[in-house]
């Protein structure tokens, strides 16, 4: 950090004392009014002087200003190539080079957990690196037996029971969401259990019911050192919401994105994060609330283009309605990507959201309906005006089109992107962009 410091100072002395001569010097040019007062009858010639000086002064005046914007640009660059440069050589916090990250597996009453671990033990590359700690609600005993034969076969993986299974209290119309309330109960005991009773800095969490890819671990060790260098991004997930094989890019499987919305489903969480959640954990329904900007401070995810976890889990609180419907569509990953080699310092917000917008809106512009009845190569922005025509447009793609807090699945910035028929389409709002609308859905 001290480097980094002593770089930014020595870039931004070498700028300012550039502009300062540039600026000493072009005042001097400047003074070539004469000292002493012309005669009488000289007067008209004087004022015709002074016109001209004054375009003269104007003219410099409009030069200095397009150098101090030339000037801030290059200061910005080198800036971002100096922070690149030591994030990527020189940085090393908290341990983001050896980090331990524990796997934590919400288990409750479906002994098809074994598959679930069966999966993690298979692809873990390392049991000091990557302890699995399950946590089972429910009290099912099927369920714990099959765990059990798990932690008695593997010191590194464990099994903690949440304590309180009381039935939880409702209203008769809140009756049909108990399990809601239980997950998010079980959610509660068991970070805590991570953070507060092991002393663990951060978790990876899976549920029950997930298959993951073959490079699940290698993403999060890839991806983890991003939670600790932007201070913008609170959570890393496995999960694109938005993908099914026909609107991903199946041949970008290193591809990464920013999002507001939170995904789930495999995510990791840092415990300084988990301080500022825990205190306002709502009773229920726990992921909508962290799609909530509010509860958030307004920080997003890292997501990838083709999901690293699956959802097996037909049966559950859902009724499977959400299955059948979306989940069962999803794209495993089954590439590996040694993340831990890539550069993804263009994940970092200055670095991001800059490029994110220009290239956005300059690109030309198509409707949904053209996109997908037509072939093409060259990426296109597809415009959207309100909700209404947002959902057109995103059921005409092939995208979700529910809202959360009025952020679309996937959304950052307002802007989901996909791809389609061998296209880049960007679908953005032909409006100035501030900040989600909670009416919207």
């Amino acid at each position: 950090m001290f480097k980094m410091r002593k770089n930014l100072r020595r870039l931004t002395i070498t700028t300012v004392a550039l502009v300062t001569i540039w600026f000493l010097v072009s005042r001097l040019s400047l003074l070539e009014v004469p000292t002493s007062a012309p005669p009488q009858n000289k007067v008209v010639d004087l004022e015709d002087r002074l016109d001209k000086l004054q375009v003269k002064m104007d003219q410099q005046l409009s030069d200095s200003n397009n150098l101090l914007a030339k000037v801030k640009q290059h200061l910005k660059k080198n800036v971002h190539e100096e922070v690149k440069e030591m994030i990527e050589n020189e940085i090393d916090i908290e341990g983001a080079s050896n980090p331990i990250l524990p796997v934590l597996v919400i288990a409750c009453d479906r002994i098809t957990v074994k598959r679930c671990l069966d999966s993690l033990v298979k692809f873990r590359p390392s049991k000091e690196t990557f302890p699995i700690i399950i946590s089972q609600d429910c009290g099912h005993n099927a369920t714990y037996q099959v765990i059990k034969s798990f932690t008695d076969m593997d010191p590194t993986i464990t099994v903690v029971q949440q304590p309180d299974r009381s039935e939880i209290q409702l209203p008769r119309a809140k009756v049909k969401f108990r399990g809601y309330y239980k997950i998010a109960r079980h959610y509660r005991f068991a970070l805590n259990h991570v953070f507060n009773t092991l002393g663990h800095k951060a978790v990876i969490i899976v549920e029950d019911d997930l298959d993951i890819s073959p490079d699940f671990f290698e993403y999060f060790l890839g991806t983890y050192p991003l939670l600790l260098k932007d201070p913008s991004i609170w959570c890393v997930s496995a999960w694109n919401d938005n993908g099914k094989r026909e609107v991903i890019d199946m041949s970008r499987p290193e591809l990464l994105h920013r999002t507001d919305f939170f995904p789930g489903l495999g995510w990791i969480l840092r415990k300084d994060t988990w301080a500022n959640l825990e205190p306002k954990w709502p009773e229920a329904f726990f992921d909508d609330w962290l799609r909530d900007p509010k509860n958030t401070d307004g920080r997003a995810c890292i997501r990838p283009e083709i999901s690293r976890t699956y959802s097996f889990g037909k049966v559950g609180v859902s009724k499977g309605l959400f299955f059948d419907m979306h989940l069962r569509y999803m794209h495993l990953n089954t590439d590996f990507v040694e993340f831990t080699k890539l550069n993804l310092t263009y994940l970092l917000k200055d670095v991001y959201d800059e490029t994110l917008m220009s290239t956005v809106y300059g690109l030309a512009e198509m409707s949904a309906d053209e996109v997908v009845s037509s072939a093409g190569r060259q990426p296109v922005r597809v415009p959207y005006s309100n909700a209404k025509t947002y959902q057109k447009a995103a059921k005409k793609l092939g995208l979700m089109d529910d809202f959360r807090s009025g952020i679309p699945r996937t959304a950052y910035m307002g802007i989901v992107t996909c791809f389609i028929r061998g296209r880049r389409v960007y679908l953005a709002p032909d409006y100035p962009w501030t900040k989600y609308d909670p009416a919207w859905g």
